[in-house]
């Protein structure tokens, strides 16, 4: 197997095992205390009105829905905890997989709330950094500890990816 390879089979294992790990605290905080997700749904139709020319909605949920949004916003945020791990790979290399450690990770997971913060709130209607939400302090904590969930989720992945790998996982592929 080539690196090229390789270092795909890790960016989609460790951005998906991730997300995963963020959508699990997401579970749990809706259970334990009450506090709602993002409606994934709303994101697969801000980003099918966004390839139409839209960018900016008042706010999303009063835009009419379209065919697919759940599924399209579903596969977008699992590509774009991909994108967050190929962007840990790019900075810390293959290396890094063998002995993940927890600061980049933890950087590139809380340093992801930007994308929510400077495009997806403001293209929502939520302004930027949650500013037109009724409580946007509240807002931009739960989005800054999910984010850093996320960074735990990359590490975490990094070391499951790096125990497949004691096992040969690329002779799968």
């Amino acid at each position: 197997m080539s690196d090229a390879v390789d270092l795909v089979m890790c960016v989609l294992l460790i951005g998906a095992g991730a997300t995963a790990v963020m959508d699990i605290w997401a579970a749990a905080r809706k259970r334990l205390f009450g506090i709602a997700s993002l409606d994934y749904a709303l994101v697969g139709r801000w980003l099918a009105y966004l390839v139409r020319g839209r960018f900016r909605h008042d706010p999303i949920g009063a835009s009419p829905p379209v065919q697919g949004e759940r599924v399209t916003g579903w596969i977008a945020h699992y590509l774009i905890g991909i994108a967050f791990a190929a962007v840990l790979l790019a900075f810390r290399g293959l290396d890094w997989v063998s002995h993940p450690t927890l600061g980049p990770a933890l950087i590139v997971g809380i340093c992801s709330v930007a994308a929510p913060f400077f495009l997806m709130q403001p293209g929502m209607g939520a302004g930027v950094a949650a500013s037109r939400t009724p409580r946007p302090a509240a807002a931009r904590f739960h989005s800054l500890v999910t984010h850093g969930i996320f960074g735990l989720g990359l590490y975490g992945a990094g070391w499951v990816t790096s125990w497949l790998a004691t096992f040969q996982w690329r002779s799968f592929w």
